[in-house]
């Protein structure tokens, strides 16, 4: 059994791969129906481009593969440990880059990015990309790709409904500060609210609190500064 499960392995990589490849297309509004796996890898070779964002510098490097988040926050010298004042999205420690991926439209310039958000829901993390327009302040849409939510519950941040509320949400104020708000009810006229899972008080203000973090100061907010200062202009 040993040696078969060895032979799987890269084709349970391969699946994640693929998996991955498919949430960012999707996120990206690339994603047609019934695509099959080479036209995803294609898609995404020809749209889009991976990259390293370091958190301390706020700069680019290529994007590899061989970035694993969770091998990144077991070690001290590739994660930080935050403060419970920090922690408002309650994932203890942050890493010290993440891969995000720049979105090319048809003329080859980029017209978005592509950022991992985890944070704690009720029953567990909850991992999603968020799609945000080269303005470095609109969510272009969200998805939603792990989680252990209950089922028509929290587990509502998988409905088409609830995550079409997204795309045109202003995720940063005037002020440069994390601006989207969970509400009970009625969110649809604001441009920074999104109504809240029923229900899911709990979920709710986890995702609350993770855009909080996200979009915050220790998370992507100075990287989305120098976007909206034409760091990823083309020309």
């Amino acid at each position: 059994m040993a040696g078969a499960a060895v032979g799987l392995k890269p084709q349970q990589q391969e699946q994640i791969l693929l998996d991955t490849q498919r949430n960012i297309l999707s996120v990206a509004g690339l994603l047609k129906p019934k695509m099959t796996a080479e036209e995803v890898q294609e898609v995404y070779r020809d749209r889009i481009t991976p990259k390293l964002l370091s958190f301390k510098t706020n700069e680019l490097s290529d994007g590899t593969s061989r970035f694993d988040l969770n091998n990144e926050l077991r070690s001290d010298e590739t994660s930080i440990a935050l403060s419970p004042a920090e922690d408002i999205a309650k994932i203890r420690r942050r890493a010290n880059s993440a891969e995000i991926y720049l979105v090319k439209d048809d003329a080859g310039k980029v017209s978005q990015i592509i950022l991992p958000v985890y944070g704690s829901g009720l029953w567990s993390v909850m991992y999603a990309f968020v799609a945000v327009d080269i303005d470095g302040i609109t969510s272009r849409g969200i998805t939603y790709y792990a989680h252990g939510e209950t089922p028509g519950l929290g587990g509502e941040v998988d409905n088409k409904q609830w995550i079409a509320q997204w795309p045109g949400k202003k995720l940063i104020n005037e002020q440069g500060m994390p601006a989207i708000k969970i509400v009970r009810s009625g969110a649809t006229d604001s441009p920074y609210g999104i109504d809240g899972l029923s229900g899911a008080t709990l979920t709710s203000n986890g995702i609350q609190h993770t855009f909080d973090f996200w979009m915050g100061d220790n998370g992507f907010g100075p990287f989305l500064k120098k976007v909206r200062e034409g760091a990823l202009n083309n020309g």
